[in-house]
């Protein structure tokens, strides 16, 4: 018999669900559901949203006979004990103190040891790439997301490693000082279109936006070259502690890798480093596949003893 998982993707306004199918390591056909998601919404209007995206998805699916249920859930956030902490972050804020898991529980019916687990979204992008993705064939890979912030995540042989190795106690790098402010103000969107404004006095929308540009405006050409350069030196003593032998890219940012792509390489070749840097192909469905992990008992009990160790 299969066993059938519940993933879960959340979004800031939105929620992604799938039946992933952990025996043979795909995803089930035609399983997949996006809805839309208020995260300013009442407590039970964001879990009633949440609820219909599990019950589309489950819909010919006996809910308890399932492994369980693995959500990719942004931070803040008590992974372990399934409590929302989200403050001052402008999303999510009424579920602050909520008990996600029971909740959950209780609103599906489901038996108090029924597994409903967390880990942080960026994690499960890094976990999905390195079993699934471009990276599964590295052994030492850190995972990059860079869009509205700067997310990373260090993986040693499949599993998230942190605290060690000279890696920070949560695996986050968006906050450590580069140049005259943190890394999160550099490898993220606004670092494009402050700069761009700054440069120019002219107002634009998103990366992807000013990358159509790149060809015909030499200033904009230049912009991605400086943050392939600052995101390379950024890099280097990271990658070299940790002895990273792939970088994976995602996020809006890393679909504009050809233009910073030269100098982001050359940075780190100076400094005698040649990691292998892959795009991510799976992307969102890649936080889908990381949050499958945590069904698997096996690999949720080695995570979770690996972050009390």
């Amino acid at each position: 018999m299969n066993r059938i998982a519940l993933v879960a993707d959340i979004g800031g306004s939105h929620i992604t669900c799938q039946l992933f199918n952990l025996e043979t390591s795909e995803p089930v056909a035609h399983t997949r559901h996006r809805i839309a998601v208020n995260s300013r919404a009442s407590k039970n209007k964001i879990l009633d949203q949440w609820i219909t995206a599990i019950r589309l998805t489950t819909k010919n699916q006996n809910l308890p006979s399932l492994s369980g249920i693995g959500f990719a859930m942004p931070g803040q956030f008590d992974y372990q004990n399934g409590i929302a902490r989200f403050e001052g972050v402008r999303k999510f804020e009424k579920l602050y103190g909520v008990n996600i898991r029971k909740e959950l529980q209780n609103r599906l019916n489901l038996p108090t040891d029924f597994p409903v687990r967390f880990l942080n979204d960026a994690a499960c992008f890094a976990i999905g790439e390195a079993w699934l993705g471009e990276a599964s064939n590295y052994h030492r890979i850190i995972a990059l997301t860079m869009g509205t912030g700067f997310g990373t995540t260090f993986i040693k042989n499949k599993f998230p490693v942190a605290g060690k190795e000279g890696i920070p106690e949560d695996g986050f790098l968006y906050h450590i000082p580069f140049r005259n402010s943190i890394a999160d103000d550099y490898f993220s969107t606004r670092w494009f279109l402050n700069t761009f404004f700054e440069k120019t006095g002219q107002k634009m929308q998103g990366v992807k936006k000013l990358a159509e540009k790149a060809r015909n405006k030499a200033v904009v050409a230049e912009l991605f070259r400086e943050f392939g350069q600052n995101l390379g030196e950024f890099l280097v003593p990271w990658v070299k502690q940790f002895g990273a032998d792939c970088l994976v890219l995602g996020g809006n940012i890393s679909k504009s890798f050809s233009l910073f792509k030269t100098d982001m390489e050359q940075q780190l070749k100076k400094n005698g480093l040649n990691p292998a840097i892959c795009l991510s192909e799976l992307e969102e469905q890649a936080a889908l596949f990381g949050s499958a992990k945590l069904c698997d008992d096996s690999f949720y009990t080695d995570l979770i003893n690996a972050k009390m160790s």
